[in-house]
């Protein structure tokens, strides 16, 4: 019944932080529920993190064995042992569960860090304490590299694909493709624009493909700085070569119909992805467009 009661009031929460019940100042009942919460929620997990004290014969393995982690956890959370070799007697901090700390950007709120990362709100709201407003988070189940975890888009990249916003026709992520007739993993956003409008790019960086690719049609990849790589497919017209650098806004080509779009009508299939050790990974744009 606990846990149940806790998910009533965790949901009641974050749909009142997500702006459901937006209002300048917070109504009683989202002030009980705000109390309710943070009665039952644990507290964050960065309060708890134990310190274990480095001894002779242990190693990262052995050590992530330890406290049944594994260890990347450990690497991420201390950069010390990121050197190769630590000192003896040298302190490290436990989290206890795998996941890493994010700061939370200037400016941003932690629910689009956290849709940044894919990970999931209520999980993050709860193993944060509830907090409303965190400087830094927990993210459970985001594993740390040595290249450093995915950075969101909205802190790298600033421009519009098209000359002006316009409505969303398919979303990211799980979609019906109306074509096909079932559901199937969208990687981008397909974005309603006339067959000759300019496609611009979004942020500086370098052609790294211009040409057909099978689904995508005339297809412009354009690597940025930070790991960061943007998609502009169904093109009319490809503007740019391979190697060539580009500008924020500059054009790469016009809206088409090229390959196999999966909806209807004309529009530009964009998206966003990060460089990692199992290729270019997409990632959901929709944090970014929100954050313009």
């Amino acid at each position: 019944m606990r846990f149940e009661r806790l998910g009533i009031v965790l949901l009641g929460l974050i749909a009142n932080l997500m702006g459901i019940f937006a209002s300048p100042v917070p109504s009683v009942k989202s002030q009980e529920a705000q109390q309710e919460a943070q009665a039952v929620c644990p507290s964050p997990v960065l309060s708890r993190l134990k310190r274990h004290r480095l001894a002779a014969g242990e190693t990262v393995d052995s050590i992530a064995r330890q406290y049944n982690l594994i260890p990347a956890t450990l690497l991420g959370m201390n950069p010390i042992l990121q050197r190769g070799s630590a000192p003896l007697g040298a302190e490290i901090l436990i989290p206890p569960y795998n996941g890493i700390q994010v700061e939370i950007p200037p400016g941003r709120s932690w629910q689009e860090v956290v849709q940044a990362y894919n990970a999931r709100p209520d999980v993050v709201f709860e193993v944060n304490g509830c907090q409303t407003q965190p400087i830094a988070l927990f993210l459970p189940g985001v594993n740390w590299s040595p290249k450093g975890p995915p950075v969101p888009a909205f802190s790298v990249l600033s421009g519009y694909p098209l000359p002006q916003p316009t409505s969303i026709q398919m979303g990211y992520g799980w979609q019906l493709n109306p074509v096909l007739g079932r559901v199937v993993f969208h990687s981008g956003l397909d974005l309603t624009a006339t067959v000759g409008t300019p496609v611009l790019s979004v942020g500086a960086g370098k052609i790294a493909f211009a040409g057909e690719r099978e689904g995508y049609g005339k297809l412009v990849v354009v690597n940025h700085g930070s790991g960061k790589q943007t998609r502009y497919a169904h093109l009319d017209t490809i503007n740019v070569k391979v190697g060539q650098p580009v500008n924020l806004g500059d054009v790469l080509g016009t809206v088409g119909t090229t390959g196999q779009p999966d909806s209807d009508p004309s529009h530009l299939h964009f998206e966003i992805r990060y460089n990692s050790d199992l290729g270019w990974i997409s990632e959901d744009p929709n944090p970014y467009f929100r954050g313009r």
